[in-house]
């Protein structure tokens, strides 16, 4: 007797083997290494098993997900609440890539103490193995109350999207005489405790002087090659988004148009009587 299946899905598919979970010990051996490594945003099991099985090293759960999942124009209004079930899902789903959960806008920014109670809950409530955040040296209490009470960080400097207001848009950061600062934000967040530091939208050439003088690997958006790892947004970078892209994205594949042309086609079929068929019919 065939086995029979759901009709709308049985879950995260599991491995055909044990594989050994990316940890951040991991990421800084690639880095002494000269290995490259990736993350890619996930937000939902399929992608998240599918890049995990392509050899995506970490999975970032983004407040990205505001203007990718929710619908709104920038990461702003996206809470926790919201990415925490987005979060658990990608935990569930990745048996290999490291899950990080992206701390949104106003949860942790008021204290260390509101910072750590936020991460714990990715933690506990959602399974994410490590957080990320924004800011640099005045984030260093928060990244030091979070690592010293057991949460892996990684730190996002340079263009910090929460900050997009107060930077005043979308600008490059740590031009001219600014490199020197976004040096010491990185070593700032390095001797608090961080384990690996996102760079965006930063010069390359400063992007390479900060990773080589970094012990903890550095991750590139919009920063250059001379990054340790490099992020990008899962729907810019297969082409589910469609419209003005920003410079650093490069995109391979059209999902959009697949997408486009699969629906057309299900709607044809369906209005011409050909579907369901004799084939799809008890």
């Amino acid at each position: 007797m065939a086995e029979e299946t759901a009709p709308y899905g049985t879950g995260a598919p599991a491995p055909a083997a044990p594989v050994k979970r990316i940890r951040t010990h991991h990421l800084r051996e690639m880095k002494e290494r000269g290995e490259k490594f990736t993350m890619l945003t996930a937000y939902d099991m399929y992608t998240a098993a599918t890049f995990d099985e392509a050899g995506i090293e970490v999975l970032l759960v983004g407040d990205s997900a505001s203007n990718n999942v929710y619908g709104n124009e920038t990461s702003l209004p996206v809470t926790v609440d919201e990415l925490l079930p987005l979060t658990r899902a990608v935990a569930r789903s990745a048996k290999r890539a490291m899950v990080v959960g992206d701390l949104p806008f106003g949860s942790y920014q008021a204290s260390p103490e509101q910072g750590y109670l936020t991460a714990v809950r990715f933690m506990k409530e959602a399974g994410a193995h490590a957080i990320k955040l924004e800011g640099g040296a005045e984030m260093a209490p928060v990244i030091e109350k979070c690592a010293r009470g057991g949460v892996p960080v990684m730190a996002h400097i340079g263009f910090t999207p929460q900050s997009e207001h107060a930077l005043g848009g979308y600008r490059v950061q740590g031009r001219g005489e600014a490199a020197d600062r976004l040096l010491a934000d990185a070593r700032a967040v390095q001797d608090a405790g961080a384990f690996a530091v996102v760079m965006e939208m930063v010069p390359g050439d400063v992007a390479t002087r900060v990773t080589k003088e970094l012990e903890i690997p550095t991750i590139g958006i919009g920063a250059g090659n001379g990054c340790d790892g490099q992020v990008l947004v899962w729907q810019d970078a297969f082409g589910l988004r469609t419209g003005r892209m920003a410079k650093f994205v490069k995109q391979y594949a059209d999902v959009h148009g697949v997408l486009l042309e699969a629906a057309r086609a299900y709607a044809d079929d369906v209005r011409a009587g050909t579907f369901p068929g004799p084939e799809h019919t008890f």
